[in-house]
């Protein structure tokens, strides 16, 4: 695609595609991630939406840029989803891990899109809202702005990372994915004692954990750290609650 977006007046199609529907950015962010879902990341052509689409691939370039323009909507959308109707408990630890769990949660949903989606950063109005309300929930619970803008750093990252790790075993044939997970009990747990004592003392523990995505662990390890840096901060004092705005964005679907 080429930088040959039409101005936002005209951007609107006054006629229904073949298919009876008028285009808009939300319906083909819908559709290619529907595509994406479907057939993975070479199905996020002008020509493949257009056909699903009904209408000339032309038309896309009146809402995007480009297929990284489109791309960046799409990782957008994501970030909307996750967010949908999240409201503030007061509890700034619980609404952190809240919404750590719903941006891991809609990655999964999509996880095609994840692995185009997840390393991005769009600088568009859901994006923008999450940073917003984490980084209110952090200042709200009394973290100095440095700390808050790191804490803010690795919560993200770290959620972003797993959601991405994540997604690419969930895109793995399903033959792989099987594969993978007997490694730990036909390999793993038949390791001698004797040369590998840690292994064989955690293998049924191994095979047991290594069947689930490691990151509630992981974050609440992380949420760990940061109520024990706000209490050497403030004492017990630091862990009042926070008071932030609710965030409430496009309705999954």
């Amino acid at each position: 695609m080429s930088e040959r977006v039409v101005p936002e007046p005209r951007r609107r199609r006054r006629r229904p595609t073949k298919q009876g529907v008028v285009l808009s950015q939300e319906l083909i962010v819908d559709t290619a991630l529907r595509l994406i879902g479907q057939h993975g990341a070479d199905a996020l052509t002008v020509r493949r939406l257009g056909a699903t689409l009904g209408a000339d691939p032309s038309a896309v370039y009146r809402y995007f840029h480009s297929t990284d323009d489109l791309l960046l909507a799409i990782a957008d959308e994501l970030i909307g989803r996750a967010q949908y109707a999240w409201e503030p408990t007061g509890d700034w630890r619980a609404d952190l891990r809240a919404i750590g769990l719903r941006i891991h949660a809609s990655y999964q949903a999509h996880p095609q899109a994840a692995l185009l989606a997840a390393h991005r950063t769009t600088g568009r109005l859901h994006e923008i809202a999450a940073v917003e309300a984490i980084l209110g929930v952090l200042r709200g619970a009394g973290f100095p702005d440095l700390e808050a803008v790191r804490i803010y750093h690795a919560f993200v990252d770290q959620s972003l990372g797993f959601a991405a790790l994540d997604a690419a075993a969930l895109t793995l044939p399903a033959a792989a994915q099987t594969a993978d997970l007997q490694v730990w009990p036909a390999s793993y747990a038949r390791l001698d004692a004797t040369t590998h004592p840690h292994i064989a003392a955690t293998a049924h523990l191994l095979t047991s954990d290594m069947r689930r995505s490691g990151y509630p662990y992981a974050l609440d390890l992380l949420l760990d750290a940061a109520e024990a840096r706000l209490t050497a901060l403030h004492g017990g004092d630091g862990l009042r609650g926070v008071q932030s705005t609710a965030w409430t964005s496009s309705p999954p679907t």
